[in-house]
């Protein structure tokens, strides 16, 4: 097999490799042309079509909500924070998940999810701001492709791409949709508060808008009876939240920052929080952005699959010992079966709805909320 067809290399059988094997040179041109693969395959058009593909899964799984007008405010919000991001040039789309639970997810390339649920607890703009800055962070740390250049045995010949690759691409997406369901690690996640929540301050919002959110989550899970979902591992979210108590306070992002502005989110979203469906999000098996890591004593082991796909059991860092963490939102993993009876009365509109925004639009919505 050429060193030119492999996209990720193996750490550890570098590590391992002796001198009178491989030789410095060697290792150090193999080590080169595996990042130059990686770099040329996974370009940013593959990362975008990738985002598409995991996006249609989600929004298959738990439909979205036909709402225009708060379709809107969510895009207005998040568009206002991407743009003053690390990568503001993404074709960013920001849609409101069908769904009581209380979450939102990132897929590759820009595209943001947030559920009906998480957006009914919001109690101001600056909350909701945090939670879609968390997300934009995702996308702009590229964490779903590290995770994606962490697998081992994906092979891409030189010169394809994954738009070129039908079933790689259909199989890869599957696989990164369960990944981000199932949440990103402990690193993975501190580093997209961080990153969300300066995003956040920088335009003037509160920046303790993403800290209660977290303390609502808490909350909620702390007075359901099951103990194995949505941070049910109380030590890691405090942990989150003390790291973003004292990020705010070494950067001083309070000091110029304290919009909240709780009467424009209501105007736009009138939801209702469900607080039973909150609860359901902690059933045994969840696992989502908060889970503890930990697999449940009595969970069958699945069989594993052939190729690359089967030793990418979560690319995503979720589920590792060293790598676990809670989440922005509560337990994706409850999406995974039982979202299906949270509705009764026919399937959920999976697909998105349209909104156009233009530069004046969004310049006029910053005005409006006097945001930097």
């Amino acid at each position: 097999m050429r060193l030119a067809t492999i996209l990720i290399v193996c750490c550890s059988l570098v590590q391992t490799a002796s001198y009178a094997q491989f030789g410095l040179g060697k290792l150090k041109k193999a080590l080169d042309t595996a990042q130059k693969v990686s770099e040329m395959s996974i370009s940013e058009e593959d990362e975008i079509a990738l985002g598409e593909a995991v996006s249609a899964n989600i929004r298959s799984h738990f439909g979205v909500v036909q709402d225009p007008a708060a379709t809107r405010y969510v895009t207005l919000v998040g568009l206002v924070l991407a743009r003053e991001s690390s990568r503001p040039h993404l074709p960013y789309q920001f849609m409101i998940l069908d769904s009581d639970t209380i979450n939102a997810f990132a897929a590759p390339g820009g595209f943001i999810h947030v559920t009906r649920g998480a957006l009914a607890s919001f109690e101001d703009e600056a909350e909701l701001a945090g939670v879609l800055g968390h997300e934009i962070a995702h996308v702009t740390e590229k964490h779903t492709l590290e995770g994606i250049k962490k697998a081992r045995g994906l092979e891409i010949a030189e010169g394809e791409t994954l738009r070129g690759n039908g079933l790689v691409m259909d199989q890869l997406a599957g696989k990164l949709t369960e990944g981000i369901l199932a949440g990103f690690g402990r690193k993975e996640e501190l580093e997209s508060d961080a990153v969300g929540v300066r995003l956040a301050a920088g335009l003037r919002y509160d920046p303790y808008g993403l800290s209660r959110f977290l303390e609502v989550l808490k909350s909620v899970n702390e007075g359901s009876d099951s103990k194995s979902g949505l941070f049910a591992s109380h030590p890691e979210t405090d942990e989150r939240l003390k790291k973003l108590a004292n990020q705010i306070e070494k950067e001083g992002l309070a000091e110029s920052a304290s919009l909240r502005l709780p009467e424009r989110l209501q105007k736009n979203v009138q939801y209702e929080f469900v607080e039973s469906a909150a609860e359901e999000a902690a059933v045994a098996g969840a696992r989502g952005v908060a889970s503890s890591g930990k697999k449940e004593k009595d969970e069958p082991k699945k069989k594993k699959r052939g190729g690359f796909l089967g030793k990418l059991s979560n690319p995503l860092g979720s589920g590792e010992k060293e790598q676990r963490a809670e989440v922005t939102g509560t337990g994706a993993g409850r999406g995974v079966g039982a979202e299906a009876k949270e509705k009764a009365g026919g399937a959920k509109n999976p697909n998105p709805v349209k909104v156009e925004v233009t530069a004046a639009e969004l310049a006029a919505f910053k005005q409006a909320g006097n945001l930097g």
